[in-house]
């Protein structure tokens, strides 16, 4: 790709604005607000988020996850606990998530620390999962090296022959987190790159809002 292809690639955004009077108090119901409208211009997997996170060698590492819930002011999604990202998490629960939404012209950035749920939480959301994907929850043992395709196919056949329809158990390395947020920025794209920046920071138990320079 010649490079003059990438300089040449402009965007004006022009279909919304972002002003502090208009906001909620509250991020976290600010950002429900911003989701609602997402689902409602049926955007495609509008939970879709970033998962920035550290390892012990102060590296980052980036990953798009999928938001299943926001329970008392936290953001909450599911993985594998043996991951890359789950062994990140148990070393260093600072992470950040990013979500984007081109088709809005929008962003939201959140960073705060992470926890897992209980084994009851993280129970009750598997048994609401499609058969499929229980099966390869099950089947995956994800990070790990595989030597095939083939291999994971058949560890899924042989999950399918053993348990037919019935009740798949919840891999015990599998589960929920929350995100508890300490940190939301909400992005609104404007005309001349004068985008509206709203930035909430936690202080003690109250939200304080401030306006960025885009």
């Amino acid at each position: 790709m010649k490079k003059e292809q990438l300089y040449k690639l402009r965007e004006d955004y022009s279909k919304h604005t972002l002003d502090e009077s208009e906001v909620d108090k509250d991020p976290v119901q600010q950002f429900e607000t911003w989701m609602k409208e997402a689902i409602k211009s049926e955007l495609p997997e509008p939970n879709a988020m970033t998962l920035s996170t550290v390892d012990v060698t102060n590296k980052p590492h980036a990953r798009v996850v999928l938001l299943k819930g926001i329970e008392d002011g936290s953001f909450v999604f599911y993985t594998n606990y043996g991951s890359s990202k789950g062994s990140e998490m148990e070393g260093n629960t600072h992470v950040a998530l990013c979500f984007l939404w081109l088709e809005l012209e929008r962003q939201v950035r959140i960073e705060g620390t992470v926890k897992k749920l209980s084994p009851q939480q993280s129970e009750a959301y598997f048994r609401q999962r499609p058969y499929e994907s229980q099966l390869g929850a099950l089947a995956s043992n994800q990070s790990a090296e595989v030597p095939t395709r083939e291999f994971l196919e058949k560890e899924f056949r042989e999950l399918e022959e053993k348990y037919g329809e019935g009740e798949v158990p919840m891999p015990q390395n599998w589960g929920g987190y929350k995100v508890k947020p300490e940190v939301i920025e909400f992005w609104q794209g404007r005309r001349s790159r004068l985008h509206d920046r709203i930035k909430y920071e936690l202080v003690g138990n109250k939200w304080l809002t401030k306006r960025l320079a885009p």
